[in-house]
């Protein structure tokens, strides 16, 4: 039998060191039995899906991980757009955006707060009232994805790069929208942001005014009166999963970016059990996965569990998380492991800081690879700093899928060319030889 590769994703895992916590992680302070467990039968190290110290989000860091270059990344707008079901087409912008609060200052506004709530009668007026704008060559039509949350497509004389007008933290002025630095002469780039400009000036004055937004405020309420954006992105031509690493990929995961990633790249995704357990949700996941290893070589298993902890600015709410999904990892993935031809890997994406400004940081994560053939390094503990010191030293970006390859006994030897395009695996899918007549 082939030999497969489970990936356990716990997305953003990685933390730092805080005084309620003794000067530790999370996870380090963490009891983790079964997660050490798996350190001491395997192979550690760190893992940056860029360079050491840049705050990535997860869709860049999953892409890396995937096996490509960012250079080919086609936005978070897009992966949103096509994870929600919008059918893009190859010319228009897809542009991230949400509903807020702002004040305004003069021309300007300032975002009183970033992270709004709203009844579904709320949400649906509130669309309802900027769905669709036009100006000059361009249209803007308002999607949406979930919640407060949806895409601005744009259409007609347009560009991706463009700035963002959502500062992030509350208290700050909304940015200008311009184009960016190397296209600040690009005719279709400063239309872009002019549309976009006009877009969401007109949608502060409807906005505004809407009775919905009046019975709020009577109410004392914020009203949701502006649309901010960021992460413009538009469709590119992308070599699909199996073709570029030569193996049949399937993601369990949840959210509607890893439903575009999937969409993107041609991976297959299975909608993983939402749960708000923790290690109830990993546990299902993992045993959905278990289920379809023989259809696949590899398989991401993903929660976003420890990222969403972090993001509550809490250290020992994340250490919960972290022990509730050790828990589920015990109750699930040996089942798994005691398969002589899979091998298991347990990293994540990035680091999410649980105190502090930081959405996210720079910060390396720990990973293992586990398996037969993989070598048995002398760490026990499986943790940021444990990890630094096994034998897998610091792995970087598209390496990840290198080691992939390899323990799947597909990485290529270089310099041989069993087709006309260089790819990392082995063997190849070029053409029989043809003896001549």
């Amino acid at each position: 039998m082939p030999k497969k590769f489970v990936l356990v994703l716990l997305d953003g895992l990685g933390d730092r060191s805080h005084p309620a916590l003794d000067n530790k992680t999370p996870l380090q302070a963490a009891r983790t039995p079964f997660m050490d467990h798996i350190a001491e039968k395997g192979c550690n190290g760190l893992y940056h899906a860029s360079f050491q110290g840049q705050a990535l989000p997860s869709e860049n860091a999953h892409f890396a991980m995937f096996g490509y270059d960012q250079k080919d990344f086609p936005g978070r707008g897009v992966l949103e757009a096509l994870g929600g079901g919008i059918k893009l087409e190859k010319d228009q912008v897809a542009v991230l955006t949400h509903f807020v609060s702002v004040a305004r200052e003069g021309n300007r506004l300032r975002l009183v707060r970033d992270k709004m709530e709203a009844d579904p009668v709320e949400t649906r007026q509130a669309f309802a009232a900027v769905d669709s704008f036009k100006t000059g060559e361009v249209d803007l039509s308002l999607v949406p994805t979930r919640g407060l949350f949806g895409i601005i497509l744009q259409k007609g004389y347009v560009s991706p790069f463009i700035t963002d007008s959502n500062p992030i933290l509350d208290g700050l002025l909304l940015s200008s929208i311009k184009p960016l630095k190397d296209y600040a002469h690009d005719p279709a780039s400063i239309e872009s942001a002019r549309a976009m400009t006009a877009y969401l000036s007109w949608a502060y004055k409807k906005l505004r005014a809407a009775e919905f937004n009046l019975v709020r405020e009577k109410s004392g309420r914020l009203p949701l009166n502006a649309l901010v954006t960021q992460r413009a992105g538009r469709l590119k031509e992308i070599v699909p999963f199996s073709r570029k690493n030569g193996i049949r990929g399937l993601s369990v995961s949840s959210g509607v970016v890893y439903a575009g990633l999937g969409t993107y790249l041609g991976l297959d995704v299975i909608k993983g059990l939402e749960h708000d357990h923790p290690g109830e949700e990993i546990k299902a996941r993992i045993n959905t996965a278990r289920v379809h290893l023989h259809r696949y070589d590899f398989i991401h298993v993903h929660t976003k569990a420890p990222d969403e902890a972090g993001h509550k600015k809490d250290p020992l709410l994340k250490k919960q998380a972290i022990e509730l999904l050790d828990q589920g990892l015990a109750e699930s993935l040996p089942a798994i492991m005691d398969d002589s031809n899979v091998i298991v890997a347990v990293t994540a994406d990035h680091s999410t800081p649980s105190s502090g400004p930081l959405v996210h940081s720079g910060e390396p994560v720990p990973l293992v690879i586990a398996g037969e053939g993989v070598r048995v390094d002398k760490v026990r503990k499986f943790d940021e700093v444990s990890a630094a010191g096994g034998g897998l030293g610091f792995v970087r970006g598209r390496e990840f899928m290198y080691l992939v390859l390899n323990c799947l006994e597909r990485s290529k030897l270089v310099g041989l060319m069993d087709e006309p395009e260089d790819h990392p695996y082995w063997p190849g899918k070029g053409e029989p030889f043809v003896l001549e007549s």
